[in-house]
């Protein structure tokens, strides 16, 4: 079995990592020099009762009883380049990115696991940049990294670091949130701006042609969430527009919930830096990746107490309704121009912006 991420046993003394500033092949054999890896950058941040136990699991409490609810189960891998970005980093995103994804089924996310590759020659200083960058995420979601695993290849066989995760989570009984949960009338609302995260990565990568002030929205949605539930558990769909933006999700859900959309242009919040730059770049910000918005999908009749309360959120502070489920055109999402013109918003086809989370 695959060793958790901060075990160090055996009577042998580690090696300092300070005479070894990059990772090498050594560091995934398993042997001594894996143990120090552990024991000097990941134990020494990822500090508590289930990692320190030593074992190749973690036997981890549920909030609540399972007789009154569900463990909620997410996993994800996550690349990027680069890898430190305005707002962000590669352990953040990991962090938020599971967080999130465990947050959109209304479950309140608790531990993560969290596996490791490493590119030899990868600064241990920037993984332990990383490193620490996770932990802060992670405790201001309120959640623990309680397991994982490292691994080291070659040279020219990866790119710098991939991490992947596993989220677990506790579901209420109270609450049943999917995207096939769409009804006519409901409202559909967007927690801020969209397309910040994948033009922060593009200006970071140097891809625009300009420098820009820009940030990435990343971010631990599940305080946002968890607030709205407490007061409307009614809400019908979640969904974080990650890959393939705004656009993509709304497609998703409408073919789930077998619905139509309908999505005023007027009404999307997208920064100028955003719109400027997609405009330059022939970019549609509807299809530029997010890491730090959530839809919300509820009866109308909950829209002006959903939008007071989510924000109260800083990540939720521009929340906006943009449009309404419909019974006409089923599957479809159509968008509405201030022109008084129609357009049909299909799925992404392809990759436009790659590598960004």
């Amino acid at each position: 079995m695959d060793d958790p991420i901060p075990v160090f046993e055996g009577p042998v003394c580690p090696l300092p990592l300070k005479n070894n500033t990059t990772i090498v092949m050594g560091h995934g054999s398993g042997g001594l020099m894996t143990h120090t890896l552990i024991k000097d950058v990941f134990q020494k941040y990822f500090n508590n009762q289930f990692i320190n136990a030593g074992n190749d699991f973690a036997n981890i409490p549920i909030s609540g009883s399972l007789s009154n609810g569900k463990i909620s189960i997410s996993t994800d891998a996550h690349i990027i380049s680069p890898i430190f970005f305005p707002g962000g980093d590669i352990g953040r995103l990991s962090i938020c990115g599971t967080v999130n994804d465990v947050s959109m089924s209304g479950a309140i996310p608790l531990y993560i696991t969290a596996s490791f590759i490493l590119e030899e020659g990868l600064s241990i200083s920037d993984l332990e940049k990383i490193v620490v960058s996770m932990q802060v995420s992670a405790e201001e979601a309120g959640v623990e990294i309680v397991a994982g695993d490292t691994k080291v290849v070659e040279k020219g066989k990866g790119d710098g670091i991939f991490i992947s995760t596993t989220g677990i989570g506790w579901l209420p009984d109270n609450i049943a949130i999917r995207g096939d949960l769409a009804q006519p009338g409901d409202i559909i609302l967007i927690s801020g701006t969209i397309g910040d995260h994948g033009i922060a990565v593009l200006s970071a990568r140097g891809d625009l042609g300009f420098e820009t002030d820009l940030i990435s929205d990343v971010a631990p949605l599940n305080h946002l969430i968890q607030s709205l539930l407490r007061e409307i558990p009614e809400i019908h769909v979640l969904r974080d527009p990650t890959r393939g933006g705004l656009a993509t999700t709304l497609n998703e859900i409408a073919k789930q919930s077998n619905m139509g959309m309908e999505i005023f242009d007027e009404l999307i919040p997208i920064n100028s830096t955003v719109q400027n730059a997609c405009e330059m770049l022939g970019f549609d910000p509807l299809y530029v990746a997010n890491e730090g918005k959530v839809v919300v999908i509820l009866p109308a009749k909950y829209k002006n107490k959903a939008i007071e309360l989510m924000r109260n959120n800083q990540y939720g502070k521009n929340t906006t309704a943009i449009g309404e489920i419909v019974s006409t055109h089923p599957g479809r999402v159509v968008l509405k121009t201030s022109f008084g013109t129609t357009r049909m918003l299909e799925m992404m086809a392809g990759e436009m912006l790659p590598r960004i989370c």
